[in-house]
């Protein structure tokens, strides 16, 4: 099977395991995070056969998605592109770059895992689907599916860029902006992640100020 198919398959694959989920983690945004990556590869360079599998597969090994179970994504994706014939250091290189994708594993102030250009590249692209217009929807689709997040508590205190995760009953939609995507534009490994990022940046802290006028009825 020829590479080109291989993607074919694994866009298949992907749409049928993620589907219409509605945390912001489904296919489309995978099928965003894989336009991306492919853009960035673009300027940037690295294997993009391995950019591509990562990008696509992503959130197949999301814990949210396999019920709490951290390992069951990783069996997954070595059984399916095993299927396929991939060879076995592919399968290792894209299996390590998805086992090191999240933001938890780095938060604000702990030195990314990441190794590889490929990893980077897919990293960023997964980052930069969590800033702008898209990222905002995806911040309260997220906290009204998983966290049973409130839009916003004036009661609770915000702390700057903190990477503090709360309690569901102690936190907010609003909160996250805060103690994450804020966050990501100095957390880009590329350089043309981190001009994306700035832009997008920009967006959030717009939205934010505008949010606040109208929270507080400043007309």
């Amino acid at each position: 099977m020829d590479r080109r198919e291989v993607i074919n398959k694994t866009k298949e694959y992907a749409r049928g395991r993620l589907g219409n989920e509605t945390t912001g983690h489904d296919w489309w945004h995978a099928l965003r995070v894989w336009k991306t990556a492919k853009y960035i590869a673009g300027k940037e360079g690295g294997d993009l056969f391995i950019i591509e599998l990562a990008a696509l597969l992503h959130d197949i090994a999301d814990w949210k998605l396999n019920k709490g179970n951290r390992n069951l994504g990783s069996k997954l994706i070595r059984n399916f592109l095993g299927k396929l014939k991939v060879e076995k250091k592919i399968i290792k290189d894209v299996c390590e770059i998805i086992e090191n994708m999240s933001f938890s594993l780095t938060g604000a102030k702990i030195k990314s895992r990441m190794k590889t250009q490929e990893g980077k590249i897919v990293q960023d692209a997964d980052r930069l689907d969590a800033l702008g217009a898209v990222g905002i929807a995806r911040v309260f689709a997220t906290g009204a599916k998983l966290q049973e997040r409130l839009i916003y508590n004036p009661e609770i205190k915000i702390k700057k860029r903190t990477m503090n995760f709360r309690k569901k009953d102690s936190y907010s939609a609003i909160h996250h902006f805060y103690d994450k995507l804020l966050l990501l534009k100095n957390l880009m490994n590329t350089k043309t992640g981190k001009k994306l990022a700035g832009e997008r940046h920009e967006f959030l802290e717009k939205y934010l100020k505008q949010f606040f006028k109208e929270w507080n009825s400043k007309v």
